[in-house]
């Protein structure tokens, strides 16, 4: 649930959801197979680069996002089953 504490965080998993309407194609890795590169959603942001990687380690830790790296950069995703998976688990809270 801290991974969700944040408003940041759920800014990233919102613009994960449809990665195509919210940043430009990229050169290596697809927006959707692979993922966004993190510069891409720091400079969406407006943050440094090491405070991306803190929420984005958060988001993978719970298993929220998958990284992928191609090349240099680190790419991200959404995992879905994971977030149904926790969209369940509150629902029964409630």
């Amino acid at each position: 649930m801290r991974a969700l504490a944040n408003e940041r965080r759920l800014q990233i998993l919102d613009w994960l959801k449809d990665p195509r309407t919210h940043f430009p194609p990229q050169t290596d890795g697809d927006l959707v197979e692979d993922g966004v590169c993190g510069l891409l959603i720091a400079e969406k942001l407006g943050i440094s680069q090491p405070t991306l990687s803190e929420h984005l380690k958060i988001l993978a830790q719970a298993g929220l996002v998958r990284p992928k790296r191609i090349k240099q950069w680190t790419f991200y995703r959404r995992d879905e089953d994971r977030i149904a998976a926790l969209k369940r688990a509150i629902a029964a809270e409630v």
